[in-house]
């Protein structure tokens, strides 16, 4: 069974970056479509960006993240990453990395329920 594990968030100012990172256990993660979503207190869970199986070439954010974070992978260490600039203090959540081992057309998917695994998610605050 595929565990994704995340890490990298923290604390941070307005304006500050963060890079999170999630690994993914298992010979599956190549073909695997990767997403990270984020949960904040009171809010349902959101899509904030994905990317696609193998060489990622296809990728998405939410309207409120697009120009501010970037996501990438490396098969080689089966990990996934977002590196987070120009933090704002509603960026502030618990961000969750998910996996979708089921087939992935190269299509990039936005909703929970598209992905097989998740993570126990990374405290991110962005302060004021």
């Amino acid at each position: 069974q595929v565990q994704p594990v995340e890490s990298g968030g923290g604390l941070v100012q307005a304006g500050g970056s963060l890079r999170l990172s999630c690994t993914a256990s298992g010979p599956s993660f190549s073909r695997s479509g990767m997403g990270w979503f984020r949960q904040a207190p009171g809010k349902e869970r959101e899509f904030v960006s994905g990317i696609s199986s193998w060489s990622g070439f296809r990728k998405d954010y939410a309207d409120s993240v697009k120009g501010r974070f970037t996501i990438s992978r490396d098969n080689a260490k089966n990990t996934v990453t977002l590196q987070m600039n120009s933090l704002k203090p509603e960026d502030t959540a618990v961000y969750y990395c998910a996996v979708r081992e089921r087939y992935s057309s190269g299509t990039i998917y936005s909703e929970q329920s598209d992905y097989d695994y998740w993570g126990q998610g990374t405290q991110v605050t962005v302060s004021s």
